[in-house]
C-alpha cells in the first residue's frame, strides 16, 4: 500500500511522533492508523523504558491557579537536561499536568506511593459490602481485588485517564513526551491547595 503525505500528516496529529517514525509506522501496519497509533504507542513505551533509570534532576516546577483563586496546584516535572526543560513541549506538559492535578484531584504520583492506610481502608469497605450481598468467600476475593484496582487507577495520577483526551492515561502521555524529547522524564510531586478543603 502506498503510504501518502496526508496520512503521514494524520499519524503525527494523532501522536506527536516525528515523520519518519510515523511513515515507517504506517508502512509497517500497512497503513492501518489505529494499528500504527498502538505501535507508535508501544515504542514510546519501549524509549522510556530504557530512559526510566537516568536521572532527572533538571527541570520546572509549573503552577496553575485555577479561576477565581479558590483551587490552585504546583507540581515538579523532572528531567535530564536544562535544554529540555527549556522547551515548548516539556513546559506544555508540565502545565497541562498541573491543570489535570487541579480538575481530578489525585492522591499521589504512582500506586507505590498511596498511603497503606488509605487502601486498607476501602478494602475493608468493599469486603463488608460483598459480605452484606451474601457472596461466598472465594467471590469476595475477586471483587475485592477488582474494586481495589479500579480505586487505585483513579486516585494515583499516572493511572488516571487524561482530562483532555480520555484515550491516554498520564502514564501514556509522558512516554509520549519521553519519545519525542529523548530522554527520561518524571512527574516527581505535587500539591493541590482548594480554599475550603
Amino acid at each position: 500500500m502506498k503510504i501518502t503525505s496526508q496520512m503521514v500528516k494524520e499519524l503525527r496529529d494523532k501522536t506527536n511522533a516525528g515523520m519518519m517514525d510515523c511513515k515507517k509506522a504506517l508502512g509497517e501496519t500497512e497503513g492501518d492508523l489505529e494499528k500504527a497509533v498502538d505501535l507508535l504507542r508501544q515504542k514510546g513505551l519501549a524509549v522510556a523504558a530504557k530512559r526510566a533509570d537516568r536521572a532527572t534532576s533538571e527541570g520546572v516546577v509549573e503552577c496553575y491557579i485555577h479561576a477565581g483563586a479558590k483551587l490552585g496546584v504546583m507540581v515538579e516535572v523532572g528531567c535530564e537536561t536544562d535544554f529540555v526543560a527549556k522547551t515548548d513541549d516539556f513546559q506544555a506538559f508540565a502545565k497541562d499536568i498541573a491543570m489535570h492535578i487541579a480538575a481530578v484531584s489525585p492522591v499521589a504520583v504512582t500506586r507505590e506511593e498511596v498511603p497503606a492506610e488509605l487502601v486498607d481502608r476501602e478494602k475493608e469497605i468493599y469486603i463488608n459490602q460483598a459480605k452484606d450481598s451474601g457472596k461466598p468467600d472465594n467471590i469476595i476475593e475477586k471483587i475485592v481485588t477488582g474494586k481495589i484496582e479500579k480505586y487505585l487507577s483513579e486516585i494515583c495520577l499516572m493511572d488516571q485517564k487524561y482530562v483532555k483526551n480520555p484515550d491516554l492515561t498520564i502514564q501514556d502521555l509522558l512516554n509520549e513526551l519521553i519519545a519525542k524529547m529523548g530522554e527520561n522524564i518524571s512527574i516527581k510531586r505535587f500539591s493541590r491547595f482548594q480554599i475550603g478543603a
